[in-house]
């Protein structure tokens, strides 16, 4: 230990008189282990930390599925969850179900009015993920009794329906401190919610979030959470509500609970027709595994990345170790002659890499800590636990492990090659330069090699990205988001004409604020994360129930299209006299192109009627009036599925509480106007969510954005290291071939063959490593093929962009040394060797 201490301390005195050597390596590693840090700090709390709840590796997510009309993460509906909870107790020890939260306004006497989100759940959803309530008690099963119902054939008198049972509600941490000031007392009081009235029975731990995959776009936090009242008797099996998270029992795996979730399927295929003609299956996928699948390529991409870049930096670092060791081939020779054992001298050369990469592991660490804050306010707002990456005990032992292998890394090889040399031949060398740089001649090129192949393979994928980048910007989506205010309000009344005449008010004032060109509100608005899924079907599909087809549903106000600039194909939009029709008249529906493709090949639907289900118990047929442009709702990247348009009646006047109001100019400007209008109209309501449309766009953009961002700046940094190395070893050629050099140039060699024999060196290595690196990338990109928009992993213009942006790159690299080399003095180059 004594003898390491010293060598290393020798080591330090050395580094130390050569401050500039010191510095150009620390911080090189310093480089590569912060960018390495910080991305596997993403890796540890998306990929590797265990899900926050109780037991959480026998929690699992279930599924639906409409096979017969491709429907993936098909919800479930209550009489389905509680026949597979009762047919499956030997192999799932609990089932709870959760229903996407929705933005409902909550008042009391006193305090401001607020739209809050409300997710409704079975009584039991809190005691399987084992949540922890911090005031007043968890739900429990008579919260979730149903309301109560007429005798069979009796309905109550027009104006005197049965008194309803309020929702009992445990409200979020955030939602208690925010809106209550964390006072205890909140529990046991009623509030008002959504024109009804809810008891406030407990409140969560502040560390309780809901995980699941973000391609459902479920809330994490919901603010309030309502035990669902629902009567699993008389509940309707088309009706789909619940997203359904389980708990399996000790010893049951995967497959085996799939095998009993597709008996308890196909035991309702066998008794239900539209279960069997729409091709109902049920899965079961680890909640783990499901919540990170759809960002792991990305992660694991970067993480590669990151590693490439570590890898040059280590390159480049052994590269100056060897070029040192060279230099100091004499003083090598001496000790070794003095009786220094290769042992030793092994030691030294490696206490020096030791010494430079546990101050590059300090530094980097800094740089670490910048990047992990920089990566969270970057980073997509849905990436799972992107708010719980931190620099914790597992995160810096990988630091210290990554330092350590550093050290290896950079100076295993020169430490061996250097302990191998010639002591009598150093020695007789007049300074020992020219036959230490002759040494490792060989090696040096082959780093360079593996640098330009490492950094090549960077570069194709961030070409890669940057094309489906492109590639996403080139999309038309059927709307135009520039210049559109979003927000959501819908009313508080439960009366039907107190709801219709809100709507109408609030489109009238907001309509008449100086700028705005358009106002309109859908259930839901483009990419805003909330889809409407149910089936329709043409003529046949009276007879055929298996000719039954998946839509999205879009309930509008009148001016919709004109104000998302969705092009009309035919027929016409809906007007207000639509949206006011007798409840009891045929609906009348606006379908897009590719629906209308779908259903009516080579024919126009205008006049044409389908069966669509939406809010009856049956499909009902519906007047086809218009065809719009197809608008891409849950992603610009993916079409998407076809869409009917119905008007805002049809769920219940104020049920499209998503608003959008089309501005000449900042939407962002008309704010404060915007909330003063809704105001005047009812102050008991507040408007929730405000923010241009654009900003859907950049989140649906975000994950695409932030992986390009990320392995772009890798490429680069790991380009310029390659570029740096390549000129290091073509100045130490230079430096080598000194003689050689000026003996060419006194039997007449002129400075442009010169210039052109070291250029063809840099050439020679870079066309090498693009090589390598041309074979690696094909391989290594096509596990990228999931994250690429428009493109193929093998993009000819992306491979052949960045070949000739490599071969400018390695031409830049080669000239300085080339040019140094073609302007020497031959006959002092001749002296000085």
């Amino acid at each position: 230990m004594d003898t390491l201490l010293k060598d290393v301390m020798y080591a330090g005195r050395g580094l130390r008189k050569n401050l500039g050597f010191a510095t150009v390596a620390t911080l090189t590693i310093a480089l590569g282990i912060g960018a390495c840090t910080a991305i596997f700090s993403v890796v540890n709390a998306v990929l590797l930390r265990p899900l926050p709840y109780s037991n959480a590796q026998r929690l699992v997510i279930v599924w639906g599925e409409l096979r017969a009309r491709n429907v993936q993460d098909w919800p479930f509906a209550p009489p389905d969850l509680r026949d597979l909870r009762l047919q499956s107790t030997n192999t799932f020890k609990d089932f709870a179900g959760v229903t996407p939260a929705g933005r409902t306004p909550i008042s009391e006497t006193t305090g401001e009015p607020e739209q809050i989100r409300v997710a409704g759940a079975t009584p039991n959803i809190f005691r399987l993920l084992g949540a922890r309530i911090i005031a007043g008690r968890d739900f429990i099963e008579d919260d979730a009794l149903p309301q109560p119902q007429p005798p069979p054939g009796q309905a109550p008198p027009g104006q005197q329906p049965l008194p309803r049972l309020p929702q009992i509600a445990i409200i979020s941490h955030g939602l208690w401190i925010r809106r209550y000031g964390g006072d205890p007392a909140i529990v046991g009081r009623s509030v008002d919610l959504g024109g009804g009235r809810a008891q406030i029975v407990g409140v969560l731990g502040p560390e309780f979030e809901l995980l699941f995959p973000p391609r459902v776009n479920m809330e994490r936090v919901p603010d309030m959470w309502t035990a669902a009242r629902i009567n699993y008797e008389t509940a309707n099996r088309n009706n789909v509500v619940f997203r359904v998270v389980a708990r399996l029992k000790p010893g049951v795996t995967i497959d085996q609970a799939n095998a009993q979730a597709e008996r308890v399927a196909s035991d309702l295929r066998d008794h239900f027709a539209i279960k069997k003609t729409s091709g109902l299956y049920f899965h079961v996928v680890p909640m783990y595994e499901d919540l990170v699948s759809g960002v792991r390529p990305a992660i694991l991409s970067l993480m590669g990345a990151v590693a490439f870049v570590l890898l040059i930096a280590c390159a480049n670092v052994a590269n100056l170790l060897v070029v040192r060791a060279s230099a100091r081939s004499r003083e090598l020779a001496v000790r070794a002659a003095i009786g220094a054992n290769r042992a030793q001298l092994v030691r030294q050369m490696l206490a020096e890499s030791l010494v430079i990469a546990a101050l590059g592991t300090f530094f980097g660490l800094g740089f670490a800590r910048a990047g992990i804050q920089w990566l969270i306010a970057l980073g997509p707002k849905d990436l799972p636990r992107l708010d719980a990456v931190r620099m914790d005990p597992i995160v810096l032992t990988f630091a210290a492990l990554a330092g350590l292998v550093t050290a290896v890394l950079c100076g295993v090889v020169p430490a061996l090659r250097a302990s191998r040399a010639d002591v009598m031949e150093v020695l007789r060398d007049a300074g020992g330069r020219s036959s230490g740089l002759r040494g490792g001649r060989r090696l040096r090129q082959g780093v360079v090699i593996a640098e330009v192949a490492l950094s090549f393979i960077l570069l194709i994928g961030a070409g890669l990205m940057l094309r489906s980048i492109i590639e996403l910007s080139r999309i038309h989506p059927g709307y135009d988001a520039n210049n559109v205010l979003t927000f959501f309000v819908q009313p508080q009344s439960r009366q039907a004409g107190e709801r219709q005449a809100f709507m109408q008010q609030v489109r009238q004032r907001v309509s008449a604020i100086p700028g705005v060109l358009g106002v309109t509100a859908a259930l839901p608005l483009p990419l805003d994360g909330q889809l409407i899924n149910g089936r329709y079907g043409t003529e046949a599909a009276a007879s055929d129930p298996a000719a039954f087809r998946q839509a999205n549903y879009h309930a509008v106000l009148p001016g919709y299209f004109e104000t998302m600039r969705t092009r009309l194909i035919a027929g016409r939009t809906f007007t207000d006299a639509d949206n006011n029709r007798d409840p009891n008249a045929p609906k009348q529906i606006i379908i897009d192109d590719m629906l209308a493709a779908k259903a009516f090949p080579n024919e126009s639907p205008v006049g044409k009627r389908l069966l669509i289900r939406i809010v009856t118990p049956e499909a009902e047929w519906a007047d086809i009036i218009g065809v719009v442009a197809h608008q891409r709702h849950a992603s610009l990247a993916d079409p998407g599925p076809e869409a009917i348009f119905i008007t805002d009646s049809v769920f219940g006047h104020g049920a499209t509480g998503r608003w959008a109001v089309r501005t000449s100019g900042d939407p962002n400007l008309i704010t404060t106007a915007v909330r003063a209008a809704v105001a005047d109209v009812d102050k008991r309501v507040a408007l929730a969510e405000v923010q241009p449309m654009s900003a859907f766009v950049d989140k649906a953009m975000a994950p695409v954005r932030f992986t390009a961002t990320l392995i772009g700046m890798f490429a680069v940094v790991a380009m310029l290291l390659a570029a740096v190395g390549l000129y290091g070893v073509l100045s130490t050629i230079v430096r080598m071939r000194t003689a050689e050099i000026g003996l060419r140039m006194v039997f007449g060699a002129e400075s442009g063959s010169i210039l052109g024999l070291v250029v063809g060196e840099g050439l020679k290595l870079s066309v090498g490593g693009m090589a390598v690196g041309l074979a690696g990338a094909l391989a290594i990109t096509r596990v990228m093929a999931s994250m690429l928009i428009g493109i193929q992993p093998t993009d000819p213009v992306t491979f052949g962009g960045i070949i000739v942006l490599f071969a400018v790159i390695a031409l830049a690299a080669s000239w300085v040394p080339a040019f140094r080399a073609s302007r020497l003095d031959p006959m002092a180059a001749l002296r000085e060797e």
